[in-house]
């Protein structure tokens, strides 16, 4: 039995250090007032009863807050002994909490660390030095930039404020790179000219060097579309043929038109290969100053472009990145793994979703890649016009979608989408609003209308934190096209209003919060009005900010990774384990079905659709399916439902490998002895997660290292859809 120290450091539980601080309490007061030893061991022993019953190591605030408890029952005059020594040590070591984290962080001890994130290794030096740098940011931001309620609710579990370890900078969440601009009109890279590129392997290399500056210079993901590439494949084309032609005449052969052509493709397909290998492996092997590789999504929608070549040569473009998803990339044992980046984003449209439909062939490929590699994800291009204005458009890395602003437009007076970017994230915790409330109906709406303005303010300092940004922080974003072509002093300012950004009112868990306020899940139709309030209620805040500032403030899904246990564990320690309720490591995702109900993929979908349609800030829905490599048609069915159903929307299978057995399947997740959740192979029982390789969809992107118990239990407690 494991506890959770203050530096995030495990620690094995000892009884007898509570036995020891109880007995310093009890030595302080005065001896009619002191309890017997038998008293102090009862207390410790009934601490130890209850924190064995926790599901989850329970940190030594929660275990004191048990001490305290007992104490107050059985011998006030000891507790307020034993409260004032803990308040008394609590003032000294808030002067080197941060201290020790650091150092638990360089010694390789800090659990929480290894948990936060899974596609973070603290174990590297640059990864660690990123942590370290977070560690000094949020002491700073809970010490002196954030208003202390705002504070207090983010440590209490009530709203989260996201990325509190990059709030010291003026810095943004994620963005749509204006990839086309920095290719047509050149950029700069680290004071470099890099002019438009003359053929496409160019144009791919200078991409990844793009990714990788645009990722080092804000805290979320990125996304990029592949159209902005197509253009330079016919500059290689003509290049190619007119190399061709040159070394046909110097060797004296003559080759009709025909035949040239037929070279020229064959050549250039070995081009786009290599281009798009380069994107592949540079995005995976590349480490940003963040010390990871950079979190970039992949958008590939062929009406883009226009009919004729242009768009037969982004399917080229785009096959091509099926084809080598689908082998994957190698790991350091020479197996074939799933890589967790680029996501990949492919639009159904008229033109691929049916048989006999133009490109249909590149849609069965892309089931093929989603039945081995879980990706692409899917939009719709039909829902997505119905809901975006008639514009179909990436989301950005973290799955933030822009509104399709009227008086945002490029040159040609079309709706302008890359380049535009997302300010930040604070999440509602609608679970702790509904457990305040007692299930009083009005009291509910009282407390949301309370904790929706809680996180109004704290949005504002979000916005307010980066008022006066100038641009020279990061040229690459706001001086070189990746975001503006701002003048070197000029300020951001003008792009925090209007719409040309966003900034997002995050919520988690409106299953539970329907189950506790109705008795229902919000699948069953006497609830699902009163969950669709909920959404209706944080779009109606929304609008309202918006009118009065002229910030896009909108609603987001947001993709809790470790804060679905952080929120867990919190409401536990404030209402206790109600079930159905509170009694696992971790809530509920968004508007989504519980993980654990029965529900076929095609009623899932068609379902979420209605809530997705009220999270227009950003929002994705998935289903649970096994392996699909050997029934292509049942993937691509449920990628017509979606088509037809719903805007945004991936499979979820399973790609893991054991490097101890060679087994390419699923690894299962079991509990050890001591009731810890951890992953086994099932062909040879390996429990060593250095000689594994998980891949396992968590917040929208792909995962594979490994994740706290909150999450680990949630993905054991996933139920299949299909």
């Amino acid at each position: 039995m494991n506890i959770i120290k203050r530096n995030g450091t495990e620690a094995t539980f000892d009884r007898q250090k509570i036995v020891n601080a109880i007995t310093k309490a009890n030595n302080s007061v005065n001896p009619e007032a002191r309890m017997k030893k038998e008293f102090i061991d009862a207390i410790a022993a009934d601490v130890e009863g209850k924190t064995a019953e926790h599901m989850d190591a329970l940190n030594v605030e929660d275990i004191q807050d048990m001490v305290v408890f007992d104490l107050m029952k059985y011998a006030p005059v000891v507790a307020s002994s034993y409260i004032k020594y803990r308040h008394t040590r609590e003032l000294v070591r808030k002067a080197n909490t941060t201290d020790d984290k650091i150092f638990a962080l360089v010694n390789l001890t800090n659990e929480e660390a290894k948990q936060e994130n899974s596609n973070k290794d603290p174990v590297i030096s640059s990864t660690q030095r990123d942590y370290i740098a977070g560690e000094v940011s949020r002491d700073i931001t809970q010490r002196l930039l954030l208003p202390k309620d705002i504070m207090e609710a983010h440590k209490d579990g009530i709203i989260h404020f996201h990325d509190t370890d990059y709030y010291i900078q003026k810095t943004h969440n994620c963005d749509l790179v204006n990839l086309e601009d920095m290719l047509q009109n050149g950029t700069v890279i680290s004071e470099t000219m890099i002019e438009k590129p003359h053929s496409f392997y160019t144009a791919c290399n200078i991409t990844t060097q793009i990714i990788a500056q645009v990722a080092s210079n804000q805290y979320g993901g990125q996304s990029f579309t592949l159209s902005h590439l197509v253009p330079f494949v016919d500059v290689s084309r003509k290049k190619i043929y007119a190399q061709m032609e040159e070394e046909l005449k110097a060797v004296g052969v003559d080759m009709d038109e025909k035949q040239k052509a037929a070279v020229t493709e064959i050549r250039l397909k070995d081009e786009i290969k290599r281009g798009i290998q380069t994107i592949q492996y540079q995005l995976i092997t590349l480490m940003t100053c963040n010390g990871q590789a950079p979190f970039v999504t992949m958008f590939m929608y062929l009406d883009e472009v226009p009919e004729g070549r242009q768009r037969d040569d982004l399917a080229l473009l785009i096959n091509e990145v099926f084809d080598q998803r689908i082998q994957g990339v190698k790991n350091e044992k020479g197996a074939w793994i799933t890589p967790a980046f680029p996501k990949l984003i492919y639009v159904l449209d008229e033109d691929n979703i049916r048989e006999g439909t133009p490109y249909w062939d590149l849609t069965v490929k892309a089931a093929k890649c989603t039945a081995k590699r879980m990706v692409p994800d899917y939009i719709s291009a039909k829902v997505m016009k119905q809901l975006k204005k008639g514009s179909v458009y990436t989301c950005m890395g973290c799955r933030s979608f822009l509104t399709p602003e009227d008086d945002v437009l490029n040159q040609d007076g079309s709706r302008k989408f890359y380049g535009r970017f997302n300010q930040g994230v604070v999440t509602i915790n609608l679970v702790d609003a509904a457990l305040s409330s007692g299930k009083d109906m009005d009291k509910f709406w009282e407390i949301m209308e309370e904790r929706l303005e809680l996180c109004h303010r704290a949005l504002r300092c979000r916005h307010e934190r980066l008022l006066g940004t100038p641009s020279d922080v990061a040229p690459i974003l706001w001086q070189y096209g990746a975001l503006a072509r701002l003048k070197k002093g000029e300020t951001i300012d003008k792009l925090l209003f209007g719409g040309y950004s966003t900034i997002s009112l995050g919520y988690a868990g409106l299953y539970e919060t329907c189950k506790y306020m109705t008795g229902r899940s919000h699948t069953d139709p006497e609830a699902k009005d009163f969950a669709l309030s909920v959404m209706q209620k944080l779009n109606d805040k929304c609008a309202e900010w918006r009118t009065a500032e002229n910030i896009a403030y909108s609603v987001y899904g947001t993709p809790l990774e470790s804060t679905t246990y952080k929120f867990a564990k919190s409401l536990r320690k404030r209402f206790g384990v109600i079930p159905g309720i509170t009694d696992k490591n971790y809530i509920t995702n968004s508007y989504h079905v519980h993980v654990t109900e029965q529900i076929d993929a095609f009623t899932k979908l068609t379902f979420e659709s209605e809530f997705q349609r009220l999270s227009p800030g950003g929002a994705i829905s998935y289903v649970e399916v096994p392996n699909m490599q050997n029934n292509i048609p049942a993937v691509l069915a449920v990628m017509q439902h979606i088509y037809e159903n719903i805007m945004y929307a991936e499979l979820n299978t399973k790609s893991d490998y054991c490097e101890c057995c060679g087994f390419d399947g699923e690894i299962k997740i079991v509990e050890d002895k001591e009731g810890k959740l951890v992953w086994e192979c099932p062909n040879c029982g390996n429990h060593d997660q250095d000689k594994m390789h998980v891949a396992r969809r968590t917040c929208g992107y792909i995962g594979t290292q490994f994740w706290n118990q909150g999450r680990t239990q949630e993905i054991k407690d996933r139920v299949l859809h299909l």
